[in-house]
């Protein structure tokens, strides 16, 4: 049988972050990508500078063209800017019987805001019950749960238990934006806490880091791992991601992750490319 995993999420013209690392992540991990496109973004390394969201009639639409045909072993939800289209995702799913990896993407890497203010309540109350994980950043934790920024591992677990409190069955609180010589994840669930360590990658090629992640956990449960072993797994392949980035020449701004990282070849010249 063939491992499918389905995204739903914006596009990124730029091929860093979005539907596009979903896919590029899904087919690195040796798994089938299917996509609902929810909007279309112009960006590139530099910031995104245009939005176009897709009504949710034709969001819902994709949905379920894709699961009424497709084996679909997990799904990952990203960029969902209108409440609108939160509520049409959350009822097809319901109506399909399904749950989701939920990536809350409220902003790009480049500091531009990717979710309307008023769908933030409708992304907690629709989705997040949704969850069988929700992979938030240090930011959007803060903003799901209205409280400051963690700043230590003991904020960043009180906000995921905040967050399981809406709903979640499990929580992955990310902390790429914390400091300090090692990123430290932290996988929240109701009978405890698994700390997910890897040492910080200093580099600006960054861009698609959650996407990224979130798809790698998707990837994961796609193929038939366990939650923990998948966040393991998928912390492991952006940490690689995130080492060889700086072997990509992708634009002048903060580049993308390189996701292809164990299939091309570390530098490529005008003679050998």
């Amino acid at each position: 049988m063939t491992a499918i995993a389905l995204t739903i999420a914006g596009s990124d013209s730029g091929g860093g972050a979005g539907i596009q690392a979903d896919l590029k992540t899904f087919s690195a991990l040796g798994v089938y990508g299917a996509s609902v496109l929810t909007a279309v973004t112009a960006q590139n390394t530099h910031g995104v500078t245009a939005i176009e969201d897709l009504s949710p009639g034709i969001v819902a639409a994709q949905i379920d063209a894709v699961l009424s045909d497709l084996a679909v072993g997990a799904i990952k939800i990203g960029m969902v800017s209108r409440s609108e289209t939160i509520r049409a995702i959350a009822e097809r799913l319901r109506a399909h019987g399904r749950r989701a990896v939920v990536d809350p993407v409220m902003v790009a890497t480049s500091g531009d805001r990717l979710l309307r203010e008023e769908a933030i309540e409708a992304l907690r109350d629709e989705l997040l019950p949704l969850a069988d994980v929700a992979t938030p950043n240090l930011h959007e934790a803060a903003l799901l749960t209205g409280l400051p920024v963690a700043e230590d591992e003991a904020g960043m677990e009180r906000q995921g238990r905040a967050l399981l409190g809406f709903g979640a069955r499990a929580v992955l609180v990310k902390g790429g934006h914390g400091s300090g010589p090692d990123s430290v994840d932290l996988l929240l669930q109701r009978d405890g806490t698994q700390r997910l360590p890897a040492p910080r990658i200093a580099t600006r090629s960054d861009h698609g880091t959650g996407c990224t992640l979130a798809a790698a956990v998707t990837a994961g449960l796609a193929g038939g791992l366990a939650l923990p072993d998948a966040a393991l797994a998928a912390k492991a392949y952006l940490t690689d991601a995130l080492r060889a980035a700086d072997s990509l020449r992708v634009g002048t701004g903060r580049g993308p992750v390189h996701h292809f990282h164990a299939w091309w070849p570390a530098t490529r010249t005008g003679d050998d490319a």
